[in-house]
């Protein structure tokens, strides 16, 4: 499905972030390494005040690590999202996904757990990946798996990808839906449609990206599965469903999946939204309005 009209409110996001030039932090290495270094030192600091004040929040540790979770006060509906947020692996927790989990929570009493998994540099894909795992583990117990979805932003998606697709080869039973949000699926960073996808995207840059892969990645090959989740088999993976933006270096990604999945016959709901950025569906605009209704539709369905 793609949509074509894009609204007042998404331009002006659009020209304020070329205005004030936010591409530069991706597009400039130093710039990059200078955020990485000022989101790491801020640390955890949770859910945002709004977030604590409407809703129950439950903080836990696994493996040393604080993981959030949300709910309704009168304990919600049951369905329990799995959420693990963007930031090319090694930024911080954004208050937008916050406003995001409080939206999506008002619209269907689900409980939202937010882990937050260990970052690059000093953590790599292989201790991320099996923490996410964990996370599954923990915080699936006792839900049945037509009441669990899995969901992430961008480098988060990637996370959600190889997790769903490690348990289908363990055997297990995989969650009722994936849901992946301007997702990062390959790092190679190879497709050749991506220099151009690049001029077009205000946000996003190859350069800041190349740099992240290579911080995540560690000694491990960039086509290793755990980094780039679109390859292999996809099916048996339950229902897949991918949001994307026209103006995202990552739209390449999301086409991909779409066709490998069209090839192999597994399921996928593909959204493609003309002239939206990366993670737009976490902005107040109406666009992302409109998507969290279909999410919402994704995480009530039976």
């Amino acid at each position: 499905m793609t949509r074509s009209r894009t609204s007042l409110a998404a331009k002006a996001l659009l020209a304020w972030l070329r205005l004030t030039g936010r591409k530069r932090t991706y597009a400039e290495v130093e710039r990059f390494r200078a955020s990485i270094a000022e989101s790491q030192r801020k640390g955890d600091t949770g859910p945002i005040r709004s977030i604590r004040r409407r809703f129950d929040v439950h903080r836990s540790e696994l493996d040393g690590r604080p993981c959030y979770t949300i709910q309704r006060r009168d304990g919600g509906a049951g369905k329990q999202v799995l959420y693990f947020h963007g930031g090319a692996y090694v930024h911080q927790i954004q208050h937008d996904h916050w406003r995001f989990f409080g939206r999506l929570i008002d619209r269907t009493g689900c409980t939202v757990t937010v882990p937050i998994y260990p970052l690059a540099p000093n953590h790599q894909a292989p201790e991320t990946t099996e923490f996410a795992r964990r996370a599954y583990d923990r915080f699936s117990a006792g839900i049945e798996p037509e009441d669990r979805i899995v969901m992430g932003d961008s480098a988060g998606a990637g996370i959600a990808l190889v997790l769903t697709k490690t348990l289908r080869d363990e055997g297990r039973p995989v969650p009722k839906e994936t849901v992946l949000l301007s997702p990062w699926l390959d790092l190679t960073l190879s497709h050749p449609a991506q220099p151009a996808l690049d001029r077009r995207d205000p946000y996003l840059a190859l350069t800041g990206l190349d740099e992240a892969a290579k911080l995540y990645s560690g000694t491990l090959p960039h086509t290793d599965p755990r980094l780039s989740p679109a390859g292999g088999d996809l099916t048996g993976l339950g229902r897949l469903t991918v949001y994307i933006g026209t103006k995202d270096v990552l739209l390449s990604d999301a086409r991909r999946l779409r066709t490998l999945c069209g090839e192999q016959g597994a399921r996928l709901g593909y959204h493609e939204y003309k002239g939206m950025i990366h993670a737009w569906m976490l902005a107040s605009i109406p666009e992302a309005r409109l998507a969290i209704e279909e999410i919402a539709h994704l995480v009530d369905r039976a």
